[in-house]
This record gives C-alpha cells, structure tokens and sequence, in this order.
C-alpha cells in the first residue's frame, strides 16, 4: 500500500477514488470504470507533477525519509552479485547498522559499505535505524583497508539520520572511530564512490562518504546536523524545522552549487520509493560512468585528485 506525505494529500485523495473504482468493478463486472479511472489518472499525475516541481527543502527532507525509499538492500538485491558481507571489527562487536562486503558490479570486483534502516519495525530496531555505533566505522576501515589491499574500488551508500549517540557508543570512542573512518577514506589509493540515497547526517555520514566522487539522489538530503538539531540549537525549538531546512542549504541541489557533491542522480516523479527500478538504471549508470572514469589511474593520481576535489568545495563562490 502507497504511504503519502502530508502535502501529497490532493494525489492520495484521487489515488484513492481510483481505487474505490476499482474495488466496486471488482465486485459488479457490469460496471465500466475505464473512462473514469483514465481521467483520475492523469489528474493524479498532473498533481503530482505540480507539487515535485516545487518541493521545498523541507518537503525533500520528508521525501528522503519516506518509510518505502529504496534502501541499501535494495541497491545490493538491484545492482550487486555475488554479494558477501563481512561482519564484526575484530575488536569488540558486529554493528548491524552499517552493511560491508564484497560482492560484484557487472562482473567487476567491489567493495560495498553502506548504512541500512530496515523496512519494518523489526528490521529497523535490529540495524538501529541506520544509526553506526563506533564497532560499524572500524568494520568499514576493515573492509577499506581489504580493498585497498586488492586494488578493489569501494562504494558507499549513506543512508542514515548521524551516528548513534548512546552512552556505550561514547565510551568506545565513536567520535574517535568516525575520524579514523572518514581518514581511512581519504589516503584510499583506489577510487571510491559514495551516493547519498537518503539521508546524509552528520559525521555518521562523512565517515564513508569522504570519498573521489560524491554523489547525491536528486530529492535525498546532507547536512552537518538533522533540521530538527539544527532548530534546537539556533532557536531553541525543534518545531523550526522547517526554517532551519531551507537555512542550511541541505539539498541536492544546494551542495552541488557549492562544489559539496559532485553530481545529482535523477529520481522519478513522486521520489524514489514511486518507481525504484528507475532509480536502479540511474543509479547503475552513475556507478558504471564513475568506474570508466577512474579506470587506470595510478594510486597517486587517485589520492591526489580526491585532495584536490575536497580542497576545492566552496573555492570561488
């Protein structure tokens, strides 16, 4: 069943008598609904066309975390075979919330490191909602350092509100895990790729998102803190979300002004959870242009060119 967001309630409505037609055909075979149901159609669409031609920022931020977006299971089922993912860090836990592995991208070898939120109750509670205590970032740094070892590209898939912030977390040195992750990143002498697909919060974000190309889901979002933190902090009051949305220049489109990210992966109208197949092929396109590009470049040239690309955001503006 299609889940809406607030302002899409002029589509849910006339999705909805779409379906109350179809309902009562399915009951009275004498009924013709074609006519109608065709009409409806096209005037869900229309609205639907409207209202994602205008989003505001904080309309995207309820778009990139609408409960049945595409997430990290769904780009490895989508793009990845011979998936194998690795678990643990090796020094104190495995961490459901970031996903690591190896698997294969059109036959070609590679590292896939992502943060999973689950799409039910449960799943959700088992990846801690995409939220990485300091055992996920070391078990990242692993699979980098593998990688690096093999020559294998890696890439990143965020998806996640910022790292989890529990006391345990805290003790095991999260902030300290986080630098080591987001350091590991940088000095790869292979090509890595990260795409925001959801969510990119915080440094539970830039961990594995410092990389050669950073890409961004048109209607996704990435941002030093959540809106609702950001409101808290300047006004004292979650409920300036909004403004504190527009404020931060969160958006794709936003960041790629900027020089943040270096390019916007297109999504179908309605956002990716409408027609996630269409944002597979995109997605898929993305990933297969990135690894053309840096194909044959040396490590140097590769950590040299990823330097120079972070050193340059915001130069000239």
């Amino acid at each position: 069943m299609q889940s809406y967001l607030d302002f899409e309630k002029p589509v849910a409505d006339l999705e909805g008598k779409i379906a109350e037609l179809k309902a009562m055909a399915a009951t009275d075979h004498a009924v013709s609904i074609d006519e109608e149901v065709n009409r409806l159609s096209s005037r869900a669409e229309e609205a639907l066309v409207e209202i994602y031609k205008k989003l505001t920022p904080w309309q995207k931020t309820q778009v990139a975390r609408h409960p049945q977006r595409p997430h990290l299971s769904d780009y490895l089922k989508g793009l990845i075979t011979e998936w194998h993912p690795l678990a643990g860090d090796r020094k104190f836990a495995e961490d459901a919330a970031i996903q690591a592995g190896f698997g294969r991208f059109k036959g070609q070898p590679v590292a896939v490191i992502g943060q999973e939120k689950g799409d039910s109750t449960e799943m959700r509670l088992k990846h801690n909602f995409g939220m990485a205590r300091p055992e996920g970032y070391r078990k990242a740094v692993r699979i980098m350092e593998m990688a690096d070892r093999f020559n294998i590209p890696v890439i990143s898939f965020v998806d996640t509100a910022g790292a989890y912030p529990g006391i345990g977390a805290e003790e095991r040195g999260q902030a300290e895990a986080i630098a080591r992750s987001t350091e590991k990143s940088l000095e790869l002498g292979v090509p890595n790729l990260a795409i925001v697909i959801g969510e990119g919060g915080s440094g539970g974000a830039i961990a594995i998102a410092t990389a050669s190309r950073v890409l961004m889901l048109e209607h996704a979002i990435y941002s030093v803190i959540s809106p609702e933190g950001g409101a808290s902090i300047l006004w004292r009051d979650a409920a300036k979300a909004q403004d504190a949305a527009t404020n931060m220049k969160i958006t794709s489109a936003d960041l790629l002004g900027f020089r943040v990210i270096d390019g916007i992966i297109p999504e179908p109208t309605g956002g990716a959870h409408r027609h996630p197949e269409v944002v597979m092929n995109s997605t898929r396109d993305a990933i297969t242009s990135f690894l053309a590009d840096f194909a044959g470049k040396g490590r140097l040239e590769v950590r040299e060119h990823r330097r120079e690309k972070f050193l340059a955001i915001g130069m000239g503006l």
